[in-house]
């Protein structure tokens, strides 16, 4: 079956403008699904960020571990997984397990009723009849939008209805990517981080003052394929809701890898000042933009996705301006996370092994970071949160860092 047949339905409720779409998405102040990375304000994701600070602190002792796996040990998650995925799938079942959520999984269509030529959407809703959250991650852009549209159209109707929890969907969006790297961003420029009375491996002195707490008044560089990168689209949105963000964008001058032209206008309607490039040993205003950046986020080239146009094209081109090396990292703040949504290219290198020493090479903790964000996800879209800080309050099972 088309997709664009299967979903043709919700065409009209796809074309509404993003505000209303949005409020269909919330319930009572707490997300009812998520689907898009612009539903992360800062509010919201001040909150997770905290809910998920005190699950990585109660699991690590025998006692808050038995507590949080109550937590949520009446509920049950289907991880629809149809398209390839380690971390993302990985993490979302380690969070699970962290509070009690028993899981079932689909990670091909065809071992599914979907090779009986039952559509999609009859899956989700049989999938909906088992368990209490759906996590889906497709090739199909759209789809996981649709399937929440669905289970407001059930839940309209007084029948069954779970939350959808888009865990990358097409080329569009990947919101629970954006709050993983929230969380490490906040994470590092907390103000546990930044100030001078506690300092960690990232405080750094500039014109000697500490460097400003919070995501805001930072410059951000991403590199590598901007066009197909869903992580970086995310997260960029996520960012542009702070002040005085700075996004420099370094790309191959190729069309399907420079930044989306949609988006940038709408970054900058935003107000966030961007600057495109096309190597990381780029200058602007006379200063290497290595120089400038607060926090780089590399990707890799997503040859997955590639036409044979694209495939000889990019056969081609010299990558070795978009890659990261000791000499270019000398040169980067000593307070500058480097950051990656994995998986890493192991041979076009991106970011080689020789950096995974430097100590603001953050990649595998925001892999870990991952599994206490999307906890945390969990525990606020099954409005746990009460219950989770009540846990964390009691002095039994709280260990202090």
């Amino acid at each position: 079956m088309n997709p664009d047949d299967e979903f043709s339905e919700f065409g009209e409720q796809l074309r509404r403008p993003l505000d209303v779409k949005l409020s269909e998405f919330q319930r009572n102040g707490r997300l009812k699904h998520l689907i898009l990375a612009s539903q992360l304000d800062s509010e919201l994701l001040e909150r997770l960020r905290r809910m998920a600070d005190m699950i990585r602190h109660l699991s690590r002792t025998r006692q808050g571990n038995l507590r949080l796996k109550g937590l949520l040990a009446h509920r049950r998650a289907m991880l629809y997984f149809t398209q390839p995925s380690t971390r993302t799938f990985l993490s979302f079942m380690a969070a699970c397990q962290i509070l009690g959520v028993t899981c079932n999984e689909v990670r091909d269509a065809a071992t599914s009723s979907e090779s009986k030529r039952e559509s999609r959407m009859d899956s989700i809703r049989m999938f909906s009849s088992y368990f209490d959250v759906i996590i889906m991650r497709t090739v199909i852009p759209c789809f996981s939008e649709c399937c929440a549209f669905l289970m407001n159209r059930l839940e309209s109707a007084s029948m069954r209805s779970v939350p959808i929890i888009n865990a990358g969907s097409g080329a569009d969006e990947h919101p629970t990517q954006a709050l993983l790297d929230m969380y490490t961003i906040l994470r590092t420029f907390s103000e546990d981080y930044t100030q001078e009375s506690k300092p960690s491996r990232f405080v750094a002195q500039q014109s000697g003052k500490p460097v400003e707490a919070g995501p805001g008044h930072k410059t951000y560089l991403f590199c590598g394929d901007l066009g197909r990168g869903r992580t970086v689209r995310s997260l960029a949105s996520v960012l542009s809701q702070y002040e005085k963000v700075r996004m420099f964008f370094v790309s191959p001058d190729n069309d399907v890898l420079r930044m989306e032209r949609k988006l940038l206008e709408r970054l900058r309607n935003s107000g966030v000042e961007c600057e495109e490039f096309h190597s990381l040993d780029a200058t602007i205003d006379g200063r290497p933009i290595l120089e400038e950046a607060d926090c780089l986020y590399m990707t890799r080239i997503q040859r997955e996705h590639n036409s044979s146009v694209d495939e000889q094209n990019q056969s081609e081109m010299n990558l070795a301006d978009f890659r990261i090396t000791p000499e270019r990292t000398s040169r980067m703040r000593s307070w500058a996370p480097i950051m990656h949504p994995f998986p890493r290219d192991s041979v076009t290198g991106e970011i080689p092994v020789s950096i995974d020493a430097d100590p603001r090479a953050m990649y595998f903790r925001q892999a870990r970071n991952g599994m206490w964000a999307r906890a945390a996800l969990l525990v606020h879209m099954f409005d746990a949160s009460e219950e989770l800080m009540e846990i964390y309050s009691n002095r039994q099972f709280h260990q202090a860092t």
